[in-house]
């Protein structure tokens, strides 16, 4: 059995003892969004500080997001509604991550392609997430599941996004997403492609 990771675990006794309180998971959920949604415009503005201040609010809403979770397994009140809002505000946070990123960059060598960048991964963003969820509607969760190191799963890198606004990384982070998230867009479309005509057969 695959371990849980180390944030999952943390928000697990994090939110122990809101199980019989009146919040809900989706009250958690709206936290990380909004979270989300003020860090993103803070990288919009593109000054060095607010960029530092984003980076910060960007991994305490990634932390946010395993608590809704969490809270519904312990409290009994998971439902498909919450389960799609929380898959909305994750793409939601994500698309407009590299889009207040790349307008952020404008005033930088790369000029207006900088916000173009940010909408080419934006939309290659939105694209893995739609098929994401449609890979987990049609073959269950465990087919996106990610790898587990130790206790740390891939997606745990996004914890050293400070680290790369504190090194002036941005510029070469939004290059490689513009290369990258096209790239494992279509690689997701192309496994939900070949992974959905054999089960259905």
């Amino acid at each position: 059995m695959t371990k849980k990771p180390w944030d999952a675990q943390l928000a697990y006794w994090l939110v122990r003892p809101l199980k019989d309180s009146w919040v809900n998971p989706n009250h958690l959920t709206t936290v990380r969004l909004v979270t989300g949604l003020v860090a993103t415009t803070a990288l919009a503005v593109g000054s060095a500080d607010w960029v530092n201040i984003g980076a910060g609010l960007f991994v305490l809403s990634n932390f946010l997001d395993h608590t809704d979770g969490e809270l519904a397994r312990l409290s009994g009140k998971s439902s498909k509604w919450g389960h799609q809002y929380d898959l909305a505000s994750d793409a939601i946070i994500h698309i407009f991550l590299f889009v207040g990123i790349g307008y952020g960059l404008m005033d930088s060598k790369l000029g207006w392609w900088a916000l173009l960048m940010g909408i080419v991964s934006g939309v290659s963003v939105a694209c893995i997430f739609h098929w994401r969820n449609e890979m987990e509607q049609q073959l269950g969760k465990d087919s996106t599941r990610q790898p587990n190191f130790a206790g740390f799963d891939i997606e745990d890198v996004l914890y050293l996004f400070p680290v790369v606004t504190l090194l002036h990384g941005l510029e070469p982070m939004l290059l490689a997403a513009t290369i990258g998230a096209p790239i494992f867009a279509v690689w997701f479309i192309w496994q939900y492609r070949s992974l959905i005509p054999s089960k259905q057969q």
